[in-house]
C-alpha cells in the first residue's frame, strides 16, 4: 500500500518544480482554505477569488512557507486571511467564467438547490462578519483560525507567534465580545453559527 505523503514532502516537491505535488496539495487542503475565505467575506464569489489568490500566491513564495507541525494548512490560511484583506476585485470575473460553461438542463434544479443554499449562508453569514469586523484584529485572527478553520492552539501559537495561552485567552476574549454584540442585535442565527463552530471545533 503506498503510503500517503506528508504536507512537508509535497511542499518540498512542489518548491523543486512538481506541479503535482502542489496539485495534490492544493486538493488536500482547498476546501478548508474556501471555507475560511468565505467566513471571513460572506460572498462566495469572493471566497473563490480568494482562495485562487491564495494558492498563486503560494506557488509563487513556495520558499516563504511555514509548516506548523507538519502541515501547510495553518499558513495557507494565513495567506488567505491576507488575500481577503487585499482583495479588491469585483465577482464579474468569476460569474463570466461560470455562465461560460455547459451545463445539461436537467441539472437546473439542482444547480437552483445549491445556489438558494449559498445564498441563504451568504444572508445568515454577513451580519456575523459584520460584528466580528468590530472585534479587536488580534482577537479576530484568533476565532478565524482556532474556531471557524479549527486549527489548534498550540499551531495558531507558533502562526502567530504568541504562547498557546494567549490564543486561548484571545478565543475567549473574541467569543465573549461577538455573542454580546449578536445578542445586542438580536442576531439568534448569529449566535448559533458562533456555537456550532465552537462545538464543532471540541
Amino acid at each position: 500500500m503506498r503510503t500517503r505523503a506528508s504536507d512537508g514532502e509535497l511542499w518540498a516537491r512542489a518548491v523543486g518544480g512538481g506541479e503535482d505535488a502542489f496539485e495534490e496539495l492544493f486538493n488536500r487542503h482547498s476546501k478548508a482554505v474556501y471555507n475560511h475565505c468565505f467566513r471571513l467575506t460572506a460572498s462566495w464569489a469572493q471566497a473563490e477569488d480568494a482562495t485562487q489568490a491564495t494558492f498563486v500566491t503560494a506557488w509563487r513564495k513556495g520558499e516563504r512557507a511555514r509548516l506548523v507541525d507538519g502541515s501547510i494548512l495553518p499558513w495557507l490560511l494565513s495567506v488567505a486571511t491576507n488575500a481577503v484583506r487585499d482583495e479588491r476585485r469585483s465577482a464579474r470575473r468569476w460569474l463570466a467564467a461560470v455562465l461560460r460553461v455547459p451545463w445539461d438542463r436537467d441539472d437546473a434544479a439542482g444547480m437552483a438547490d445549491d445556489v438558494a443554499g449559498r445564498v441563504d449562508d451568504m444572508r445568515r453569514m454577513r451580519p456575523v462578519l459584520r460584528a466580528v469586523r468590530r472585534l479587536p484584529r488580534a482577537e479576530r485572527e484568533a476565532l478565524m483560525l482556532c474556531v471557524w478553520s479549527a486549527v489548534s492552539y498550540a499551531d495558531a501559537a507558533t502562526l502567530l507567534g504568541i504562547t498557546e495561552g494567549a490564543v486561548r485567552a484571545r478565543v475567549s476574549r473574541a467569543r465573549g465580545r461577538l455573542t454580546r454584540l449578536l445578542q445586542n442585535s438580536g442576531d439568534e442565527a448569529g449566535i448559533s453559527i458562533i456555537t456550532d463552530a465552537a462545538e464543532g471545533r471540541g
